[in-house]
This record gives structure tokens, C-alpha cells and sequence, in this order.
């Protein structure tokens, strides 16, 4: 069953220009992950430095390997470094009966 995560970010304020450039390069590296059927980043329309990352993932085991991945050093990214607090994470599946 396919898995949606919703990565919910608030970016440094001054760090905007140079989020772009890490957001992209982290994400290219996301959705060439096995498993990834893509993503989507949203921005507030309020607020530029509050931004979501929409990923869809075929499965809860290839979202497992990927947060797995992720926490080692060759999945590690920048992105710590242009945020403002820690992000988080919700995951969803389809509800099938409503």
C-alpha cells in the first residue's frame, strides 16, 4: 500500500536563497531513491519560509529504507543547516472504506 509522508519544514529566514539550492539537492537524491514515486514541495503562501515536502512512496518499507538511509552518513544531507527548527514528519496511507 502506498505510504504519503509530509515532511512540514520552517526554513532560517536568512537562509532562503541558499534553502533552495539545498532542498534541491537533497531532493534529487530523494526521489532517485528506489521506492519514490515522487515529491512535491509546497510553500506557505504566508509565510516563504515555512515549506512541506509531499512524498510519495510506494510502500511503508521503502519509506522505512529511506528514513533508514537517510540517518547514515551517506544519506546525510544539508538541510540541517538551513533550518530554523527541527522538522516534522507524518506519515499517511489511503483510507479505503470512507
Amino acid at each position: 500500500m502506498p505510504v504519503t509522508a509530509i515532511l512540514d519544514l520552517h526554513l532560517k529566514a536568512d537562509a532562503l536563497d541558499r534553502a533552495n539550492d539545498v532542498m534541491r539537492e537533497t531532493l534529487t537524491a530523494t526521489r532517485a531513491f528506489p521506492g519514490c514515486l515522487g515529491v512535491t514541495v509546497l510553500v506557505d503562501q504566508a509565510d516563504p519560509a515555512h515549506v512541506a515536502a509531499y512524498e510519495l512512496w510506494e510502500s511503508a518499507e521503502a519509506d522505512e529504507a529511506y528514513r533508514k538511509w537517510r540517518a547514515t552518513p551517506d544519506g546525510a544531507s544539508d538541510l540541517g543547516t538551513v533550518l530554523a527548527a527541527a522538522p516534522t514528519l507524518t506519515k499517511f496511507t489511503i483510507a479505503e472504506d470512507v
